[in-house]
């Protein structure tokens, strides 16, 4: 997969994870970018999600990004903040541009301190092997990803979106996701695109889960570059949500230890809110993610979870169907349990959930609680 006109990537080796896998990477524009930003609400941010917002306050143009997997330069205090700033300095010299139109993100392992000679040689030789594809970049953001996630749109006009994403465990999100990066060379208006980002966030990103732990690094950009010319607005960000939307549902798939993508489809709701929050709840809940491992159609687990999330119900208006199955409608309906079982043996099931209160819709996805997830996460750091 290629880029949009005038951004190139490059991926190296630096040595920062111990597997010698690529490990630094980068996209640089040729020309200034408007751009969205969002970052995790954790209070215990990575130094990369605390300076790209004040980069963001700032609002000016960036044209590169630096991205560092295998340590997520969290909690290491001033040193790590100032490493990060390092490296934004780093590439922009190497670039001939300015420190604060350089973006950075950083993903691994929290409480360790980047090697940072190692990353500063890096930074200076990637640009070295820019290039228009998307594929290495992709691969050199992951970390306990089983595979690389893409996606891309092609315009009316032919201007393209081009997203990759990384994530895979500690997926939770509040606010964007893991990393979620769309770059366009699309003519954008850079306050409409802000103005609309964090809606378009909320119904992709934030509503997708594996585990139900927000990461200290989680982060969603989209950096527009305008070589493609203007573009109609309503497409544009129809467009870009298709693509986000593609990309969250790539990583709930590839969660760690996962099986199968879980899709939950909550209608009926009084507002999109409490539809967004009925459908994630039922995506976090270990009880429901076990079931769904099992292949066992235990419907009252999806009760459970809607009436702890928050949204409102009519209990005697509601309604469940597992895989196209109905199985509950105000009280028990007779079904195959049997055969619904065997429907959820495939790599992606749908429960179909209508509260019974209002016209509001949404859609959350998460993927199956299994030993493989304990396993990964026992012996990560060991």
């Amino acid at each position: 997969m290629q880029f949009p006109k005038g951004f190139l990537a490059a991926a190296i080796a630096a040595g920062i994870k111990p597997s010698g896998k690529t490990d630094l990477s980068c996209v640089v524009s040729d020309t200034d970018c408007v751009w969205a930003f969002a970052g995790t609400r954790s209070t215990t941010a990575a130094a990369c999600v605390t300076r790209n917002r004040e980069v963001y306050a700032a609002g000016g143009p960036v044209r590169a990004l630096v991205v560092n997997a295998g340590n997520a330069n969290a909690a290491t205090g001033k040193r790590g903040a100032n490493d990060n700033a390092d490296i934004a300095d780093a590439l922009g010299s190497v670039l001939n541009v300015d420190q604060d139109a350089v973006l950075t993100a950083s993903t691994g392992i929290i409480g360790h301190l980047l090697p940072m000679d190692k990353v500063l040689s890096g930074v200076e030789h990637l640009p070295e092997d820019l290039s228009p594809q998307a594929d290495a970049f992709a691969a050199a953001i992951m970390t306990t990803d089983l595979v690389p996630k893409t996606a891309s749109v092609t315009l009316s006009t032919g201007a393209t979106i081009v997203g990759t994403a990384k994530g895979s465990g500690m997926i939770h999100p509040d606010m964007a996701t893991m990393f979620a990066f769309a770059f366009t060379d699309a003519a954008v208006d850079q306050a409409a695109l802000r103005a609309a980002f964090p809606a378009i966030v909320n119904r992709t990103f934030n509503a997708v889960t594996v585990d139900g732990d927000t990461s200290t690094n989680d982060m969603a950009l989209v950096l527009a570059n305008g070589q493609a010319g203007a573009v109609d607005s309503a497409e544009f960000l129809t467009a870009l949500e298709g693509v986000m939307r593609d990309l969250a549902r790539q990583i709930a798939a590839d969660g760690e230890g996962a099986t199968k993508l879980l899709t939950v489809r909550v209608a009926g709701a009084a507002t999109e809110a409490e539809a967004l929050a009925a459908a994630r709840t039922c995506c976090v809940s270990p009880l429901l993610k076990s079931a769904l491992h099992g292949n066992d159609p235990n419907w009252g687990r999806v009760i459970m979870a809607v009436g702890r999330s928050g949204a409102g119900v009519n209990i005697e208006k509601m309604t469940v169907a597992v895989q196209g199955t109905p199985v509950f409608a105000g009280r028990p309906l007779p079904y195959d349990a049997a055969a619904v079982s065997a429907s959820m043996k495939a790599d992606e099931v749908i429960f179909d959930v209508n509260l019974g209160v209002g016209e509001a819709v949404g859609e959350a996805w998460g993927c199956d609680l299994s030993a493989e997830y304990v396993s990964i996460n026992a012996e990560y750091t060991t």
